[in-house]
């Protein structure tokens, strides 16, 4: 498959899915769509036509055997004459990432033709076939003849999960995983550090998840005048071997993992074993409670640095993507302007204020990681002070941040509380829904967004990767309860960063999302059913 097929589809895309008026259970929607007539009877005499090796063919086979009971073969020699899947990597050296996300699927009486010029667009090709299959068992599963041509709006297409404030298991977050696969999302941000808890093993720093990685109890409910506590012991980290298989999980599903070690701020949980690294020495406990700790890494100290490098270090040889998540938010400075060794790393520096010191501890870090290959990212306070040299920016405080970067030619993750916070309330009757930490961001709101500021100059967009959407966890006791915060607003988020604008229709998506939701069933996701009521 080539780029300029992909040109010349984009003109009548528009036209083909609007005038389909047949409703497919696809999500994200498909930007080219066109119904041929007839139906495909997908049974166990079908054979997957693919090298044995392919992860993808294994993976269409297991689901099949999972869910259908079917039993279909793999044949790298048998000729597609009927009843087939075929999987066609048309390999081009020079295709772009949204070239080898991009994907062909053909649907006929006598089988499915799935192409793509990377396995990534193979893979999603596979899951856009999934949705379209019935859900209900049966020895011949009929699939609607149909074509489509598909390609991804944007490079970034984000997920973020806090395991942070409280824990996930290794089966949980590779469930989380799964449902970013389903609807064609490629970025995991795996926020893994912050003032609550410390979730990753380092094995020069065992106290990091000893001592970091366990709280002696909990706030019951939100801050208040009259706090009260859980009185239990809470804790849970990732071993490395852990990590590796979650990497490797996610690999195979064509997801990326951007790992977030938290700093300057979010540090007291590795100030805890390790105070020596702090303005005033501890000593110090993991936060109990939510919000922010004043006691931040020293930017005075130059082995700070050094701890910090060698977390990195560990870090960078458990994920090979090429991005790693430094925070960078929400940093107090108070400590700071009482630290005498902040003190003098101002003067020595002539630094005018603490905002232009972190502005120094990032851009050293980044030195750090840009010599190992890697590229940093940061949460939009990055930009006080003066952004780092080569800093993806992720906007949250709005979208103000996100344009600031991009005028200063600095890719950016468009992540912005309003709407992309899923820990935020999705409905008006807030008596009727879980705890939430406030805010309001129902479905359509965040169907509805547009990563894209039309503020920016046509060379300026260039710079707008995509956009995510974050799951804080402070309110977030268990799995279940992720899935309900991010289900199906994580379906109205991959629309966004997928399908054409003038290809997005709110209705038809209800519609879909109502048919692909039995998906949800089978899965056992404990997903928010408010859309059922819409029309």
């Amino acid at each position: 498959m080539k780029k300029t097929a992909f040109i010349l589809l984009v003109f009548i895309a528009q036209f083909s899915v609007a005038q389909e008026n047949v409703v497919y259970p696809i999500i994200p929607q498909p930007n080219y769509l066109q119904a041929t007539g007839g139906t495909f009877a997908l049974s166990d005499t079908t054979t997957i036509v693919a090298n044995e090796n392919s992860f993808e063919a294994q993976y269409l086979k297991s689901y099949l055997e999972k869910n259908y009971d079917l039993h279909v073969k793999i044949d790298s020699h048998y000729p597609p004459f009927k009843n087939f899947i075929l999987l066609l990597n048309a390999i081009e050296n020079n295709a772009t990432q949204l070239d080898q996300e991009s994907y062909q699927l053909k649907v006929t009486k006598k089988g499915v033709t799935i192409t793509a010029v990377g396995s990534a667009g193979l893979f999603y090709g596979i899951e856009s076939l999934i949705q379209l299959l019935p859900v209900e068992k049966s020895k011949n599963l009929n699939v609607a003849c149909l074509q489509i041509s598909d390609w991804p709006r944007y490079t970034w297409r984000g997920m973020h999960l806090d395991c942070s404030r409280h824990f996930f298991t290794k089966d949980e977050v590779k469930k989380y995983i799964d449902y970013l696969a389903m609807y064609k999302f490629n970025t995991f941000h795996w926020h893994l550090t912050d003032d609550q808890g410390w979730r990753i093993e380092i094995k020069q720093y065992p106290l990091l998840t000893s001592v970091g990685g366990q709280r002696n109890q909990t706030l019951i409910g939100k801050p208040s005048k009259n706090d009260k506590y859980d009185g239990k012991a809470y804790g849970g980290f990732y071993t490395q071997e852990d990590v590796k298989e979650i990497v490797a999980y996610a690999t195979e599903r064509h997801i990326t993992i951007v790992p977030e070690i938290e700093m300057p701020g979010h540090s007291l949980a590795a100030l805890a074993g390790y105070p020596q690294y702090s303005c005033t020495g501890g000593p110090f406990k993991t936060y109990t409670t939510w919000g922010v700790s004043d006691d931040v890494y020293c930017a005075g100290n130059d082995s700070t640095y050094t701890f910090i490098e060698n977390i990195l270090t560990e870090v960078f040889d458990l994920f090979p993507g090429k991005y790693v998540h430094i925070g960078g938010d929400e940093c107090p400075k108070e400590r700071w302007k009482e630290c005498p060794k902040c003190k003098k790393r101002m003067a020595d520096e002539h630094l005018k204020d603490e905002n232009e010191l972190q502005s120094y501890f990032v851009t050293r870090i980044e030195k750090f990681v840009n010599s190992k290959g890697k590229q940093i990212v940061g949460w939009d306070e990055i930009l006080d002070g003066g952004l780092a040299p080569n800093a993806t920016v992720m906007s949250w405080r709005g979208t103000q941040g996100g344009i600031a970067a991009a005028k200063q030619n600095h890719y950016v993750v468009m992540t912005p509380g309003k709407p992309c916070y899923f820990d935020h309330y999705q409905s008006k009757a807030k008596d009727r829904e879980p705890l939430a930490i406030g805010g309001f961001n129902p479905l359509d709101s965040v169907y509805n967004y547009d990563p894209t500021p039309k503020s920016l100059s046509v060379t300026e967009q260039q710079y707008i990767l995509g956009a995510q959407g974050n799951v804080w966890t402070e309110y977030i006791t268990d799995f279940s309860k992720v899935e309900y915060m991010s289900l199906p607003r994580m379906c109205a988020l991959s629309e966004v960063v997928w399908t054409k604008p003038e290809n997005k229709n709110y209705s038809n998506f209800i519609a879909r999302l109502k048919m692909n939701s039995k998906i949800l069933d089978r899965m056992n996701a404990n997903y928010a059913k408010l859309f059922t009521l819409q029309k």
